[in-house]
């Protein structure tokens, strides 16, 4: 009766201290990163079944399209606007619903007058051409609403304080409209807020109907095609469905506003994009009476979308569909979902917090009160709890709700570990549960850890600086195609993965995992490694020195040579056993995590094939430095700290050079990079790197015309050289733009 006594109350604890730990954690959003994430996978599971709208057409400016034009009519880019006047007179002929340019026409064509008259003319011919109006704290100029301007804006009402989620605000930063130039403003029918909308993630994937700029309601670029086709400036926001009523639609926001959007596939090709190189000549074939290869008949009574999507000219955002997904889809998504009608919703708070108690209870019941089958009972009622709430969240996905699922499984998982832990203690068999429990997905050293010192496991994870290592090998889609066999890919890949693997390991090093050809893991977790920049950075050299020297017996045997980008980071992370629906992992996230992943990805752009951050080179040296090129580090590592990995032996001192002062994709705040050198490369290059160095502080002091010749003089020693030479071309045509780092457009 006692015992039973003590159960209950270790019951209500433990539900009680579950729930409220758990609660505490989703209002703190720890598992923020981890939701976005698992929603991002519903998202992709079901976005090839929801079929895109037949009334959206878009039309691209391609590649091909730009060839066509060079090849065909000399033009250059920008194309003239004589162009585009061509192709919305067709729009006209055609009888299309709108035509919605996401374009900036903020300046005047380069052709003259008479190239943006003709534009203009066509635009007022036809009366429903939507323009950009584009806000932003460095490019814009106007701060308030132009009284000239005649194109409709929403008018809302019963918004009362909520219209102030609707408010563009950007701390410190004062924020400005850029408008197309007046003759192109002035023919307009609508103009469209271009404003994305990005989750802490760096991910779209909400976007408001209106932007509220000097107290106007300016349409976002989906609304305004709708608009420009006779919608209703009358909007009504009704708090209590927490939706936007316009006409017949009811669009759902979330608290600040936004709607949550439901994409249709990777990128927006499944709507069956046109190049614009044919829609002219179909436009010329129309006029001059012979059969246009896109008969007018096409685009009656259609939405018509017209950006670029060539490299370097689209914008590029990611989604939970794609990380290079063209900014102009999401517009395109936010009009699919408004003429559909089935935007996503996320689940009420309330709703959320049953659900959780609900499972949290029956989990801690079944595992804490006796029972002759007590594990199988508490592990079975677990799994089939996490089995229904993730099969839940797949069919809310599918009726139009986000289930926030996370926070349920954490809920589910952590009542099961302190219930079980909590049977384990006092029954004396800790060790035995520990072992058992955790053998599946934790590496043995860690589980004796564990076991010596069971107060290191965390629920939650830890915060701690580790150093990051992320691998990937350059075109091995390429070579997977060539290698038809998938037993030869199978084999050559299995023979670099443990060659790379065992250098890791050998360093101190924890894998977190492959993802096919790449290599993810981090040093200084589980184990404690004062040194693990150090280690990181020569493992990452090792990998790539033993790859070289593997390149011939690849080359022969699978007839492939293996290049493979690294990128490192050393910064604070969380770190500890993550839980996803079906499997629980010792793993990292965090903002350092990913500036390491962009890194790799990074060399691209510089053509290099290792790259570090400054504070990773600066700790394997042991000392701060301006410049490693020209300064050489003794930092001999204390022998004691081998002891963990006693067959990995450290150099004395890292040799490099520092490469740049970028900001990666999803980041405002530049990071200085460096590009590690095995010693006898750098003594080699150090002419030519010192000469890279003169050229680069020149560039980042925006002395881009005295740079250029020093760059130039050293292309074909140097690769990053030609890369700095384009960006000192780039921006002595664009003065103006330079921000004092590079901002990197593309992972």
């Amino acid at each position: 009766m006692k015992k039973n006594a003590r159960k209950s109350l270790a019951f209500a604890v433990i539900v009680v201290a579950v729930f409220s730990i758990i609660t505490a954690f989703q209002f703190l959003k720890v598992f923020e990163y981890l939701e976005f994430k698992t929603y991002d996978l519903r998202v992709n599971l079901f976005a090839a079944s929801a079929k895109p709208s037949d009334d959206i057409i878009v039309i691209l400016l391609d590649q091909d399209s730009l060839d066509w034009g060079r090849a065909e009519k000399s033009w250059g880019f920008p194309w003239p606007r004589s162009a585009w006047a061509e192709f919305v007179d067709y729009m006209n002929a055609a009888g299309a619903k709108s035509v919605a340019f996401d374009l900036l026409f903020t300046e005047p064509s380069v052709y003259g007058n008479a190239d943006d008259e003709a534009f203009a003319r066509a635009a007022k011919d036809f009366g429903k051409v939507m323009q950009i109006v584009h806000f932003s704290t460095q490019t814009g100029s106007a701060h308030t609403w132009q009284s000239s301007i005649q194109t409709p804006l929403f008018e809302p009402s019963g918004f009362g304080s909520f219209l102030e989620k609707f408010e563009l605000k950007i701390e410190g930063s004062n924020v400005a409209a850029q408008f197309p130039i007046s003759g192109i403003l002035s023919t307009a029918g609508a103009l469209g807020s271009d404003v994305g909308t990005f989750d802490p993630d760096g991910t779209v994937r909400r976007l408001s109907l209106f932007t509220l700029f000097d107290g106007k309601a300016v349409p976002g670029e989906a609304a305004a095609c709708l608009m420009i086709d006779g919608g209703s400036p009358s909007i009504r926001y009704d708090a209590k469905k927490k939706v936007i009523e316009w006409e017949d639609r009811r669009i759902p926001v979330d608290n600040d506003g936004k709607s949550l959007l439901r994409f249709r596939g990777a990128n927006f090709q499944r709507y069956i994009p046109y190049p614009m190189s044919v829609m002219l000549q179909s436009a010329e074939d129309y006029w001059n009476g012979k059969t246009p290869e896109y008969p007018p008949e096409d685009f009656k009574d259609k939405y018509v979308f017209c950006g670029y999507y060539a490299p370097g000219l689209f914008d590029i955002v990611t989604t939970p569909v794609s990380s290079v997904y063209p900014g102009m889809g999401a517009h395109i998504t936010m009009l699919d979902n408004m003429l559909q009608g089935d935007f996503t919703q996320e689940t009420p708070l309330w709703l959320d917090l049953v659900l959780l108690f609900l499972g949290i209870t029956v989990v801690a019941a079944l595992t804490v009160f006796p029972s002759k089958h007590q594990l199988q009972l508490s592990l079975g009622s677990m799994l089939l709890f996490l089995m229904a709430a993730i099969g839940g969240s797949f069919f809310a996905y599918l009726i139009g709700w986000w289930l926030h699922i996370v926070v349920l499984l954490a809920g589910i998982a952590a009542s099961y570990l302190i219930s079980t832990l909590y049977n384990y203690a006092t029954e004396g068999k800790q060790k035995q549960y520990i072992k058992k429990a955790f053998s599946q997905y934790l590496s043995p050293l860690f589980i004796e850890q564990l076991i010596a010192n069971p107060e290191q496991l965390k629920l939650g994870g830890e915060r701690k600086e580790i150093s990051i290592f992320f691998s990937d090998i350059q075109g091995f889609s390429t070579i997977s195609e060539r290698l038809q066999d998938p037993a030869v890919l199978t084999e050559l890949l299995n023979d670099y993965l443990t060659f790379m693997t065992n250098i890791i390991l050998d360093s101190g090093g924890t894998i977190d995992k492959y993802e096919g050809d790449a290599i993810i893991a981090f040093w200084n977790a589980p184990l404690n490694l004062p040194d693990h920049a150090a280690r990181a950075l020569a493992a990452a050299m090792e990998c790539q020195a033993r790859l070289s020297e593997r390149q011939d017996y690849y080359e022969e045997k699978y007839g492939a040579r293996l290049i493979t980008r690294i990128g490192l980071n050393t910064g604070l992370a969380v770190v500890g056993n993550m839980g996803s629906e079906i499997h629980y992992n010792y793993t990292m996230l965090g903002d350092a995590v990913n500036l390491a992943a962009r890194l790799e990805g990074l060399n691209k752009q510089f053509g290099t094939f290792l790259m570090c951050t400054e504070h990773t080179f600066v700790l394997a040296n042991g000392e701060l430095s301006s410049d490693a090129v020209t300064t050489n580090h003794t930092n001999k590592h204390d022998a004691s700290k081998e002891a963990a990995t006693n067959t990995f032996i450290l150099p004395d001192v890292f040799y490099g050079r520092k490469l740049a002062s970028v900001a990666v994709v999803g980041k405002k705040e530049p990071a200085v990079v460096y590009e590690p050198l095995l010693k006898d490369v750098f003594e080699e290059k150090k002419p030519v790197l010192e000469k890279f160095n003169a050229a680069r502080d020149l560039f980042y002091e925006g002395r881009f015309s005295e740079a250029l010749p020093l760059f130039e003089a050293i292309l074909k020693e140097d690769r990053p050289a030609y890369f700095y030479a384009e960006q000192c071309k780039y921006h002595i045509a664009h003065p103006g733009e330079w921000k004092g780092y590079w901002q990197a457009m593309s992972k």
